[in-house]
């Protein structure tokens, strides 16, 4: 019967590991305690750890130091090359109308889907219909008006907050 020796495998298997922890996590330490057993560790334990030279590893002095140090502010955002389509100001107050007379159609729609709603829902306490014996079929359908009646407002709110930003 063969046996196999894993220690090699597990050891470069964790070596492994410790590579691609090591460039996030700073420095390895290989230590080996008393009875022979081997450990990687990112602190120094004992005496016996030896640092292990990891390539791409960065030092954790260095790592604390670069955290700490100030960034750079970032660049101002690039200006708008010379060739760009450009728009005219007439043009342009004409596509804001535009838009503007769209958003005032879907408000005034969404305004009066809401008033429907709410009509509907009679102050929570909307009628029942004759398809709903059932107790449970009402309160779904109640439930189901305040969802409508808080997505309409929603809508409504976004809707009139984006007329507000058209120029």
């Amino acid at each position: 019967m063969t046996t196999w020796n894993f220690a090699p495998f597990v050891l470069l298997f964790a070596a492994g590991l410790a590579a691609g922890a090591a460039s996030a996590q700073g420095q390895i330490f290989l230590c080996v305690d008393a009875s022979g057993h081997k450990e990687l560790t990112d602190t120094r334990k004992h005496a016996s750890c030896k640092a292990l030279d990891i390539p791409g590893a960065i030092p954790a002095p260095a790592r604390r130091a670069e955290s700490a140090r100030p960034k750079a502010p970032s660049p101002s955002p690039a200006a708008t090359p010379s060739d760009f389509p450009r728009v005219d100001t007439s043009e342009q107050k004409a596509r804001d109308a535009d838009r503007r007379a769209i958003l005032m159609e879907e408000l005034n729609g969404e305004q009066a889907k809401l008033n429907e709603l709410r009509k509907e829902f009679n102050n929570g306490e909307p009628e029942r219909r004759g398809d709903e014996r059932n107790y449970a079929k009402y309160q779904e359908r109640v439930a189901s008006l305040k969802d409508s009646i808080s997505r309409s407002e929603k809508n409504v709110e976004a809707l009139k907050r984006e007329i507000q930003n058209i120029r």
